[in-house]
């Protein structure tokens, strides 16, 4: 990789209130319709396993979890920490601040997840690495990213084709990119916050470096749908171009 700036503050602590508003208890509509579901479903928890989630934002991946497992959220933001605490009255659940890149737990975990979180951390090969140290041998880690070849910040976007065929398009890919991300587009003084893209094949060396095999790998597309004179040309193109990339990696 390119050598990066030295080390951003990455965290949603200036945005907490607005970020905490805008997801709400349940979540987003994709987070509801799409990635919760699947990263419990390739979770596959039952009553002895516990849950390591890196990054956990405010908690809404927490308060689907099942009350009686065992679920450690830890996230940067102090201030999304204690969102998640008070809107989480399972007894099994913990929410502690820390640092995807230096986490400190004086247990293993069954399973460990990061959920559209990663690519807000700016050396994603030590959060890797740091979250191998904390699973179990044979573990189970998932991690949902928004797509690294189709949804690149600045660098991709939708086009219209005059026959009528809208297409995606991709300026850059395999260059590891530092991407500034407004928090509120459109308003003056909006706060900034950063996006480390990566291609595809550097989360399979780093999963390989840090003792992982990956075991599945999906692609996720929006389930919306368009109405009027464009809607079949929107759908065709939302069904085939995914969102999303789950990627489950198995510690060996």
């Amino acid at each position: 990789m390119n050598r990066r700036r030295g080390k951003r503050n990455t965290s949603w602590e200036k945005d907490s209130r607005h970020y905490n508003k805008s997801v709400g208890r349940s979540g987003h509509y994709y987070h509801q319709q799409i990635v919760i579901p699947g990263v419990l479903r390739l979770l596959k928890l039952n009553s002895m396993s516990s849950l390591l989630d890196v990054g956990c934002g405010q908690g809404v991946l927490g308060r689907a979890v099942d009350p009686e497992v065992k679920y450690v959220g830890v996230d940067v933001s102090k201030s999304l920490i204690t969102y998640a605490q008070e809107m989480d009255d399972s007894e099994s659940h913990t929410y502690v601040v820390g640092d995807g890149e230096n986490l400190r737990q004086e247990e293993l975990f069954t399973h460990i997840s990061c959920v559209l979180a990663l690519q807000n951390m700016q050396k994603q090969d030590r959060v890797i690495s740091n979250m191998s140290s904390l699973l179990e041998p044979n573990g189970r880690m998932v991690l949902v990213l928004n797509h690294p070849a189709f949804r690149i910040p600045r660098q991709s976007g939708w086009g219209e084709h005059p026959n009528k065929i809208q297409y995606r398009y991709i300026n850059r890919y395999l260059e590891p990119l530092e991407i500034p991300i407004t928090m509120h587009p459109g308003q003056e003084k909006s706060g900034l916050t950063w996006s480390y893209h990566v291609p595809i094949s550097y989360y399979a060396q780093a999963l390989a470096s840090a003792g992982f095999v990956i075991e599945l790998i999906e692609e996720w597309t929006s389930d919306k749908q368009s109405e009027g004179k464009a809607a079949k040309m929107e759908n065709r193109a939302r069904a085939e171009i995914p969102l999303f990339m789950a990627l489950v990696a198995v510690k060996r």
